[in-house]
């Protein structure tokens, strides 16, 4: 389901994404946790729908937000990610408890939205340049041209009551036209030549204003250009490298920031998604006239508007809430949802429970997803010409270990299996460099050998794993 800049869907993908269809695409890279997928591709093919219904009733739906209730590495901030990447949404993650780490003051919730925004401009930016990259690639492959040869003429530059070219013009027409091949084949790319790079270095200032101390430092920079990141200096670069400086600066130049702005803020009101983690953390109720639990209940409060629907300013524009979907998430050990304040309660309807992750679990973690952690390591010692494989009985070992550390020391589910297998290739990793061509197969005995001690050891596996 790809949302058109415009704010319309692509007919043709949005059918595609059926809620069956999104949930298989999740299944690609998350193991389990059926009734969170379920949840988040109703939501999202609830989008669709909303956009098919007339203007007027368009917006009086509002999205079902939700809450999701795991402990940590089950995959929920995943789950979130992954949806965001199959709908190329702006996308982000952010924890509630930042808003409460310094009491009172804190940051601004409208923060959210704003560094949302930053995010869809970005999105958006990168999207339009991919469009005029070959115009851009044309006009830095000839200002390069310009500079290894300043006195050649572009026919274009000719003026227009010369009727022919001169000899000198067509030599260097030639010469120009040689350059251009060298360049486009690569042998002038070690070449060092002068170029005027753009100074994008910015102070630091930290203002506190009623709109945020990111607002500030923003505003500053568009007023006074000429002072933060306006101007040039001239540095020798190789030709390969100004070749990437150039293409970045034409296509700057052929999009059009109001357009991207424009289309940025309709990104983030009609397809925006925040993941607020740890939630879990301002669900305290007030408890005394004092102490952290105040600022608590007053972030939940400061929350409410954001979630319920609000417009918040932005130096791109208005942006309006009422259609970004919240993802929340959080252990809830010791509070409840039912802890939340019930306005925002009201606004997170769907609530779902995601599984603690078994030694079977782990087993799949390791064999089934596209980015699965074997696969990856597997890749990286490759680049070293090791030829590296597991067997199956070292995948349930390795499952086996990190099922039994995560039930004798803290449950951080399948993060546990980022710790056992550094743990477990940390020889093969410090020699891989030494062993190219060689084949190494990671059996049970290997693992036994390496980890069986460690995992043993209640006070070393604490540490180590």
């Amino acid at each position: 389901m790809v949302i058109q800049l415009g704010g319309q869907m692509d007919e043709l993908t949005s059918e595609r994404l059926t809620p069956k269809e999104i949930v298989r695409e999740l299944d690609k890279y998350i193991v389990g946790q059926h009734a969170a997928k379920r949840a988040v591709a109703i939501a999202l093919r609830n989008r669709w729908r909303r956009q098919q219904l007339p203007p007027l009733l368009r917006e009086e739906i509002a999205p079902k937000n939700i809450i999701m209730i795991g402990p940590t590495g089950v995959g929920k901030t995943e789950i979130a990610r992954r949806l965001a990447r199959l709908t190329h949404s702006p996308f982000l993650k952010i924890e509630a408890s930042k808003f409460t780490e310094v009491g009172y003051v804190g940051r601004d919730v409208e923060s959210i939205i704003r560094d949302l925004t930053e995010l869809a401009v970005k999105l958006v930016k990168e999207e339009k340049q991919r469009t005029v990259r070959n115009t851009a690639e044309r006009n830095a492959r000839e200002r390069i041209l310009d500079i290894l040869l300043p006195d050649s003429r572009r026919p274009s530059a000719r003026p227009a009551f010369v009727a022919e070219p001169t000899t000198e013009e067509e030599a260097s027409s030639d010469s120009r036209e040689k350059m251009g091949r060298w360049l486009d084949e690569g042998k002038l790319d070690e070449r060092e030549i002068e170029l005027d790079v753009k100074d994008q270095s910015f102070p630091s200032l930290e203002i506190f204003t009623a709109q945020g101390v990111e607002e500030m430092g923003v505003n500053l920079k568009d007023m006074m250009p000429g002072l933060f990141g306006g101007k040039s200096k001239r540095k020798k670069v190789r030709v390969g490298d100004a070749r990437d400086i150039l293409i970045a600066e034409e296509a700057e130049k052929l999009v059009d920031k109001q357009n991207v702005a424009r289309e940025a803020i309709e990104r983030v009101e009609q397809s925006g998604i925040v993941f607020l983690d740890e939630i879990d953390k301002i669900a305290g109720r007030q408890q005394a006239a004092g102490g952290p639990d105040v600022s608590r209940e007053g972030v939940q409060r400061d929350l409410l508007p954001i979630v319920e629907g609000t417009t918040v300013n932005t130096k791109y524009g208005m942006v309006k809430t009422d259609h970004v979907l919240f993802i929340a998430a959080g252990a809830f050990h010791v509070a409840k949802p039912s802890d939340l304040i019930p306005e925002l309660q009201g606004r997170f309807p769907i609530r779902v429970e995601l599984e603690s992750l078994t030694e079977a679990d782990f087993v799949r973690i390791l064999r089934e997803p596209q980015n699965a952690l074997t696969m990856q390591y597997t890749e990286l010692l490759a680049t070293e010409g090791l030829s590296l494989r597991f067997a199956d009985e070292a995948i349930a070992e390795i499952a086996r270990f990190a099922a039994h550390v995560n039930e004798r020391t803290e449950n951080i589910g399948a993060r546990r299996l980022h710790t056992i297998l550094e743990r477990l290739l940390d020889e093969l990793s410090f020699e891989a460099s030494e062993m190219p061509g060689e084949d190494v197969t990671i059996d049970a005995a290997y693992v036994q050998r390496v980890l069986a001690d460690i995992v043993e050891d209640d006070d070393l596996s604490r540490y180590v794993l």
